[in-house]
């Protein structure tokens, strides 16, 4: 009698500190589901069509932005850019090439490649210039493909190489006239590397339709990229208060509403749920939980209603 009073004790004090796991595995999924979409990297604003967490954003721009504790960066085949800026009212977003020359800083030449889906939905802007500097005179740009080049709001080469205190090298070892340079779009620098482009030097630099008059030093060095937004029905959902999002293996398109709730359109009353899109830790904790329930029972020899039962007299 007084084994079966310590067995039975023994499976009370077991559903107690199961009770106790499930709950516990509980608040951590819901801690977790918080975070499923981040809105922010550090003071920059992530909306759509961007997403820095895997299944939030467009599926078009997965994985082109990726967050760091100090800074936003934009990831591209020939490296991570750090982001300045993202406009959501004008669509462009300002990436800076740490590998670029400025007016205060000299640096090995370095191409700037873009994979062909970027180049397609989020290309340099229209006013994003690119100057080729210390050119060879065999340069292509130089010769055959001269019409490259363009006027560039009344600038020249000599300009910028007198005005720039990095450039000013570029003076001192030439003899009398200084390299050429060429003022170029994005087209010139996609088809051709600086090798054969055969020059030894780039910068870019956007904003440029007011820069007539401006001098070097004044110029905003970086580029701009412009992209547009795909047409999916996002403002619907973020106005029933969730998220834009896609499903991680489908990339069908979703309205994130929580960690164990996906919409097709809009979150609210009459959302078609799904676990669909969830991250795989939002799986693996409602599968942990399932299990450990069923594994418990099973364990302490109850049927599902005595395991009710029993719950509910605790």
């Amino acid at each position: 009698m007084h084994v079966r009073r310590l067995s039975h004790f023994h499976q009370r004090l077991h559903l107690h500190v199961l009770n106790m796991f499930i709950l516990l595995v509980a608040a951590v999924v819901v801690q977790r589901a918080a975070g499923t979409c981040r809105n922010y990297c550090n003071s920059i604003p992530i909306n759509y069509p961007f997403g820095i967490d895997d299944g939030c954003g467009s599926p078009e721009f997965r994985h082109m932005l990726n967050c760091s504790s100090t800074d936003l960066f934009f990831a591209t085949p020939s490296g991570n850019y750090k982001v300045q800026s993202i406009d959501y009212d004008k669509k462009n977003l300002v990436i800076f090439d740490p590998a670029m020359s400025t007016c205060s800083i000299l640096q090995p030449h370095h191409d700037f490649v873009l994979s062909d889906i970027q180049s397609a939905l989020i290309p340099p802007s229209s006013d994003t210039v690119f100057v080729l500097m210390n050119c060879s005179i065999d340069s292509p740009v130089l010769n055959h493909y001269k019409s490259l080049c363009f006027n560039f709001a009344g600038h020249t080469c000599d300009e910028l190489y007198g005005a720039c205190t990095s450039f000013k090298l570029f003076h001192l070892l030439s003899n009398s006239t200084p390299p050429p340079c060429c003022f170029t779009g994005y087209g010139t620098v996609k088809f051709m590397s600086m090798n054969i482009l055969d020059c030894t030097h780039y910068t870019s630099v956007y904003n440029t339709d007011n820069l007539k008059g401006v001098g070097p030093l004044d110029w905003l060095y970086g580029i701009k990229l412009s992209y547009g937004v795909p047409d999916t029905g996002c403002e619907r959902c973020t106005k029933s208060g969730g998220t834009c999002g896609f499903d991680v293996e489908t990339q069908a398109l979703l309205c994130i509403c929580s960690a164990a709730v996906n919409a097709t359109r809009e979150c609210g009353a009459g959302s078609v749920s799904s676990t669909a899109g969830q991250k795989p830790w939002q799986r693996t904790s409602s599968f942990l939980l399932t299990c450990t329930v069923y594994y418990s029972v099973s364990v302490f020899g109850y049927s599902r209603q005595s395991f009710v039962t029993q719950f509910q007299r605790d």
